[in-house]
């Protein structure tokens, strides 16, 4: 088998699997007990918060661990749209609401209840607040979705276009901010097409106008350096099983001072902001994995941007009617596109019957993110950039590791060529 969805997930390392193992069945006291025997496995979960923490720059207390990415992603989002319900904005609101960009009039229309039906009556030259989260129109599905319901409960949501490369518009995104906008949630790295957000410049707009940044790390954590403060980052999301973890366990990150409300209630665990029993192995897993991924970033990296570029030449020169989507390693800095992310679309294909040729052949790849299998609705990030949807159709995502050997590269390559050969004939 070769397999070329680590995008979607990925194994979990022998290394981490040993760490995790004494949290199954030697040490598996509920960290919430007072005895001893259950104080190894809350040890174990700080010592984890604390591993994790420094390789962010973090305090640990700013660590909240989750079930994955996509708790993370909704607590960050329905969080900030809880934590100012209710609150009163004043006269001038309207005035900054007629300032916003033409994508954020768009994004209103589509909401759910009305502005009027949320803002209720003016009282007293007031009117109740009507919360507004700006996303990309690029986000996942976990943070799209949350938008969505978000919106069902009251809240207006801008989506900022991006370019055919899949860059944010910054102009347009610091437009559409108004003194009602709770949050800016911007993913670090495309999970389809590998694009690398400037954290740094949305977060300097983030700052300049006094509302929480949010990034969905998921593809990013373990894969590119990541500055929490340097970014102005006050909100990320990250999951342990894209970077050799287990799955079921993720984190949010929450910067000192940002105050949310608590997202599960019950027990007091995670300081009562996230109740339930600490998942001991699998937080214990995500540690471990963190710091091996962060240990040897730069040297896997290397090789892998490497192979990424070879892959693309080499489907270049072996299949016609191929378009690289995203940024071009061929041509511009490495630095802007995730380095084991390569997605293509071809010409007079669609790509869900090449995967089941390729699956023939023992070769795991993709058409998009793995969260949307199923879909019969184009990629929403292909449509984005500008695609049609017959193009969009015809997307393949296919993501490695520093381990791909070149031989496993051509026999690939040359998969594609007699896959899309057949199709075309058909």
């Amino acid at each position: 088998m070769i397999y070329l969805d680590h995008a979607a997930t990925t194994a979990v390392s022998k290394s981490v699997r040993e760490a995790m193992l004494p949290y199954f069945s030697e040490d598996y006291g509920n960290p919430s007990s007072l005895y001893l025997f259950a104080q190894k496995a809350k040890k174990a979960v700080e010592d984890s918060r604390r591993s994790i923490a420094g390789l962010l720059g973090v305090n640990p207390r700013e660590v909240y661990f989750t079930s994955g990415g996509t708790e993370a992603d909704n607590w960050a989002i329905l969080s900030a749209f809880y934590s100012t319900m209710g609150k009163k904005s004043s006269p001038s609101g309207s005035e900054a609401e007629q300032k916003s960009s033409p994508s954020s009039s768009e994004a209103e229309q589509k909401s759910g209840p009305s502005g009027s039906e949320v803002a209720g009556s003016d009282v007293a030259g007031q009117k109740q607040r009507q919360p507004h989260i700006i996303c990309s129109a690029i986000e996942h599905h976990a943070i799209l979705e949350s938008c969505k319901f978000a919106e069902s409960l009251g809240a207006r949501v801008s989506r900022i276009p991006v370019d055919s490369e899949g860059f944010l518009n910054l102009e347009a995104l610091e437009q559409a901010i108004t003194e009602d906008t709770v949050l800016i949630s911007v993913m670090a790295a495309n999970n389809e097409i590998g694009t690398i957000q400037d954290l740094r410049a949305i977060g300097e707009i983030a700052k300049k106008h006094g509302v929480l940044f949010h990034t969905d790390a998921v593809q990013a954590f373990g894969q590119i350096p990541l500055s929490f403060s340097e970014m102005g980052i006050d909100l990320l999301s990250a999951s342990a099983h894209k970077l050799h973890g287990p799955k079921g366990v993720g984190l949010l990150v929450i910067r000192k001072g940002v105050r949310l409300p608590a997202f599960l209630h019950g027990g007091a665990q995670e300081r009562g902001f996230r109740a339930g029993t600490e998942n001991v192995p699998g937080i214990v897993g995500f540690a471990k994995a963190a710091e091996e991924a962060f240990a040897g970033m730069s040297e896997r990296e290397k090789r892998k941007r490497e192979l990424q570029k070879l892959f693309f030449r080499r489907l270049l020169e072996e299949v016609p009617g191929i378009k690289i989507t995203g940024v071009n390693p061929l041509e511009a800095s490495g630095e802007k596109r995730l380095s084991g992310n390569v997605h293509i679309c071809i010409e007079g294909i669609e790509a869900e019957s090449l995967l089941l040729l390729l699956d023939q052949k023992g070769i795991c790849a993709s058409a998009g993110s793995a969260c949307a299998s199923g879909s019969v609705e184009p990629s929403h990030v292909l449509l984005a950039l500008g695609k049609s949807h017959v193009e969009a159709y015809s997307g393949l995502r296919l993501s490695f590791e520093e381990d791909l050997k070149e031989e496993e590269l051509e026999f690939t390559v040359k998969a594609i060529r007699e896959g899309v050969e057949r199709l075309r004939k058909e």
